[in-house]
């Protein structure tokens, strides 16, 4: 039987999937070359070093969240099912949420350039029709709940045996609310220190 050719993407996926199955610290040569039954050499020929292959890894991570978040976004909740299926993710994929969240991210000097690389701008804007909020609204009160969200699912990714989900998610639904209530006070110029200003 003639031996399997051994491709640049089944080394990136055999490094996913160790990553996946037990953090970063899992993705050696020659584990990707157990997993493939091959020697270490098409594993070097494809990469220059171990950076390259992380760096990968961590863009294979990336899709991988982008496509599980999507499947789990309920059209009539978007921004509340959105923050819930990344708290389901750091979960079920405790290692995946890990090297999503802990990757390098080039040129970012504040939150609001995080935020712009992170979300989908298209999202935003229909987030701000349904609750009734303008962009610049929808940016804060989005940045607000994703900061909030990595905190939590940073420790539901962590912790053992495993906080509940339900109790993750009371949290962040009362984080939730405070948030777009502040929000739509501000949106309203309800504020004591907007009032002062306009007097």
């Amino acid at each position: 039987m003639p031996k399997q050719k051994i491709t640049k993407d089944m080394v990136i996926e055999a490094a996913f999937q160790l990553a996946r199955e037990g953090g970063m610290e899992r993705v050696l040569v020659k584990s990707i070359a157990e997993k493939l039954n091959c020697s270490v050499q098409p594993i070097y020929s494809y990469l220059r070093n171990m950076e390259e292959l992380k760096r990968e890894v961590g863009e294979r991570a990336g899709a991988f969240v982008r496509t599980y978040v999507e499947k789990q976004i309920d059209s009539t909740e978007r921004f509340q099912s959105t923050g819930q299926a990344y708290l389901r993710l750091a979960g079920e994929e405790p290692e995946i949420f890990k090297i999503f969240i802990l990757r390098e991210r080039e040129g970012i000097s504040s939150l609001e350039d995080l935020y712009r690389r992170e979300a989908d701008p298209k999202v935003a804007e229909q987030i701000g029709r349904e609750l009734g909020i303008s962009p610049e609204r929808v940016l804060d009160l989005h940045l607000n709940l994703l900061i909030y969200t990595i905190g939590l699912g940073a420790v539901f990714s962590v912790t053992r045996p495993g906080i509940p989900l339900e109790e993750m998610q009371k949290r962040q639904e009362v984080a939730y609310r405070a948030f777009l209530e502040e929000t739509k006070r501000e949106t309203s110029g309800k504020f004591t220190g907007n009032q002062e200003e306009s007097e």
